[in-house]
């Protein structure tokens, strides 16, 4: 599909502020051309972030700042501690070491050492073919990738999955990837914690090759009921 346009629209129809971001789970030990591999170590979401703005990233293992992102990822080995939930009890989100394992278990994952490299770009520069696409937003604006994407077809209701941690990484990079469906991301601590996405946005990951099915439902959203949905509410 034509990235550009679609990126152009994807932002036009939803109101977005920034672009959405190509990731690509690069699987060459060659790295690809045109992106620039960062100074200083990267979390997976500080990169997706700063590819919002218009970078063109690849962070490969030896720039992986988080751990457990990159481990999820399948770039570097998974800590010991983060395995045995000591890592995620000790900042205070988890009532026991057990809890916090528990919830490390049951993250989706690559196989170790499966991926070389994350590619991140805004959608319209991706010159390597995306895996995933994801899109910061507000409630309102992440809400119309529901019907987009699965309701106005399908009709029923839509399971969503995430966690108190891993929500650039896990919830809308992995789950978009190995489930092959639409997640969305309330975010999390760590990404609040390191990047300038602000307390009112969250996130959602879309399987790249469900994209163009996605903007063309939206086209069809666009003519009447996103309009609709924004006029101004009557005073009371």
């Amino acid at each position: 599909m034509d990235r550009e346009r679609a990126s152009k629209r994807l932002m036009e129809i939803l109101g977005l502020k920034y672009e959405p971001v190509a990731i690509t789970l690069w699987k060459d030990e060659s790295l690809p051309q045109g992106y620039c591999v960062p100074e200083k170590p990267l979390r997976h979401c500080q990169a997706l972030m700063r590819a919002r703005k218009g970078e063109k990233l690849t962070v490969p293992a030896d720039k992986q700042a988080c751990p457990v992102g990159g481990s999820a990822l399948g770039i570097v080995p998974l800590p010991e501690k983060v395995k045995a939930g000591e890592f995620h009890y000790n900042i205070g989100l988890y009532k026991d070491v057990e809890a916090a394992r528990r919830m490390i278990e049951a993250r989706p994952e690559m196989p170790a050492n499966s991926v070389k490299a994350t590619a991140l770009s805004p959608l319209s520069k991706a010159t390597v073919e995306p895996d995933v696409v994801v899109i910061t937003g507000t409630p309102e604006q992440v809400y119309w990738i529901v019907p987009a994407a699965s309701t106005y077809k399908e009709g029923g209701r839509v399971t969503l999955e995430t966690a108190s941690f891993q929500a650039t990484c896990a919830d809308s990079t992995l789950v978009p990837y190995l489930k092959r469906r639409v997640n969305i991301s309330l975010g999390c601590f760590g990404c609040r914690k390191n990047t300038d996405i602000a307390p009112e946005e969250m996130l959602v990951g879309i399987p790249f090759d469900q994209l163009p099915s996605l903007l063309e439902t939206l086209e069809k959203l666009a003519v009447k009921a996103i309009p609709s949905s924004r006029q101004a509410a009557p005073a009371r």
